[in-house]
């Protein structure tokens, strides 16, 4: 014992320092960081049967890192400005990490069914759209159905009606009122079932269910097309993918060899939607090479920019991004996959 007592006096520091050590290294915090994450040429993501892509230069699809912050990557983060502390909250809105998860990867895939729709509808080719129903993203606390729905159900019909539209869905729940009882089928886990619960007075003092929903829309083609994104979840894909998809379905020469990055959502009438971390995918752009950026572009009213990140819109956190840290990289703002098409033909 007087043994192993002098041994721990002789190197009481190096210890000390080993504990110090594993717990800047491992010591989970209430936090997330966030980094540029990387610029991956969507020549590897999308697969058309018969239509290889072959032209020189590449899209690229930008992501932003996000990993569980621990003391000495926290630390990183307030002397690296490319960094961010975010709380857990702000991440996943009090999700568990599983439900998060399920979320952004049915994001990624809403974004490259409506990618698809785009390219090929722009390409004058061949595609169906198939609306399932509405897909639940949320479940209020107050919701009358909240044990019997979850996060990653389908909706698919509310009193045996089916809709083609999530307006169509809320229009008819709308009407009925608050206190009346609806009985709504949805998909669990593949299995269809059923559930009878009257209706809540939402925020916006309407009559509903109590979830926060989106549309499950599947769309299939004639010429068959695969898009695998991998382990990349979130909305942000769109714009990029359907770029990439027209590209080779058409075979024109759009890129002209260039390196070009970008990010944003694609809407069904082709418009494109901001997303969050644009200053981050920057820098991931500039890091792969990136000589144009497509940048999500919106009219910054005062009201709007209250809202915004950093107060600026996607565009103007974008361009001032690359300014200061990327300034030989074009910005291009854009509303609409068109625009993104029109300025490639043309520059």
């Amino acid at each position: 014992m007087s043994k192993i007592k002098s041994v721990l006096r002789r190197y009481w520091w190096a210890i000390v320092a080993l504990i110090a050590v594993l717990a800047l290294c491992y010591v989970p915090l209430p936090y997330y960081i966030e980094g540029p994450g990387s610029a991956n040429n969507l020549k590897s993501f999308v697969k058309i049967k018969g239509h290889a892509d072959h032209r020189s230069g590449k899209f690229m699809l930008t992501s932003v890192m996000l990993a569980p912050a621990r003391p000495i990557t926290w630390l990183y983060a307030q002397v690296n400005p490319h960094y961010s502390v975010v709380s857990e909250t702000e991440v996943n809105g009090g999700q568990d990490n599983a439900t998060y998860d399920k979320v952004q990867n049915f994001y990624m895939k809403s974004a490259i069914n409506e990618a698809i729709a785009t390219a090929y509808s722009a390409a004058h080719a061949s595609y169906q759209k198939t609306y399932h129903g509405i897909y639940v993203l949320e479940v209020q606390s107050k919701s009358k159905f909240k044990q019997a729905v979850k996060v990653g159900d389908t909706i698919t019909k509310v009193d045996g009606h089916h809709f083609t539209t999530a307006q169509g869905y809320q229009n008819y729940i709308a009407s009925q009122g608050v206190g009346h009882q609806v009985t709504i089928t949805y998909q669990h886990n593949g299995k269809t079932k059923q559930a009878s619960a009257p209706l809540i007075k939402l925020s916006t003092k309407r009559a509903g269910i109590g979830v926060g929903l989106t549309d499950n829309v599947k769309v299939t083609t004639k010429i068959p097309v695969k898009v695998d994104p991998g382990a990349i979840g979130g909305p942000s894909a769109g714009l990029m993918f359907s770029l990439q998809i027209y590209q080779q379905l058409t075979n024109q020469n759009l890129r002209k060899g260039r390196q070009i990055a970008g990010t944003g959502t694609i809407n069904p009438d082709g418009s494109v939607g901001e997303i969050g971390g644009i200053d981050k995918k920057i820098i991931a752009a500039k890091n792969a090479g990136a000589t144009i950026f497509f940048a999500p572009y919106v009219k910054p009213t005062k009201a709007l920019l209250a809202l915004e990140e950093d107060h600026q819109t996607n565009y103007q956190l974008a361009k001032a991004t690359a300014k200061k840290y990327a300034p030989s990289m074009k910005v291009v703002p854009v509303s609409s996959f068109n625009q993104a098409i029109k300025y490639l033909a043309t520059h």
